[in-house]
């Protein structure tokens, strides 16, 4: 993990990448033939329940940088191509601000009739979600 964070009680902020989504990014990174190809999350506000997931590929600065002081980047432990070496880790990027709000995720990846997508589950902050689950409410403390 590059630029790792900290909560106002000093854990760790922490997301998880299931194997579906180590996977599916690193067929991505494959088929574009770009290793350093991660995948953004980030939060808006907007979306039927007050903030929305947007999520992006993009290239990655070499390592050891994040890509901005603001930006934390988590790596796949879990692709085996990855862990023998023979290929990078999939990465996903989060600022500061959306991971305050996803910490404690799951980033994954669906395949579904409507279509095959990243997606945020298990988000702990999120009080109701739209039925898509492109967007999320939270409570407001």
């Amino acid at each position: 993990m590059a630029n790792p964070r900290k909560d106002e009680n000093g854990n760790d902020m922490l997301i998880t990448i299931t194997p579906r989504a180590s996977n599916r990014l690193l067929e991505i990174m494959h088929s574009d033939s770009n290793p350093s190809l991660a995948l953004r999350v980030t939060v808006s506000s907007g979306g039927c329940h007050g903030f929305q997931y947007l999520m992006s590929l993009e290239s990655l600065p070499p390592a050891p940088l994040p890509p901005t002081h603001e930006d934390t980047v988590f790596e796949s432990s879990l692709s085996d191509d990855a862990q023998s070496g023979q290929d990078p880790a999939p990465k996903v990027v989060m600022d500061g601000a959306s991971l305050e709000l996803l910490k404690g995720s799951q980033v994954d990846y669906t395949m579904e009739l409507i279509g095959s997508q990243f997606k945020i589950v298990g988000n702990p902050a999120a009080t109701s979600s739209c039925g898509c689950g492109t967007s999320f409410d939270i409570k407001v403390e």
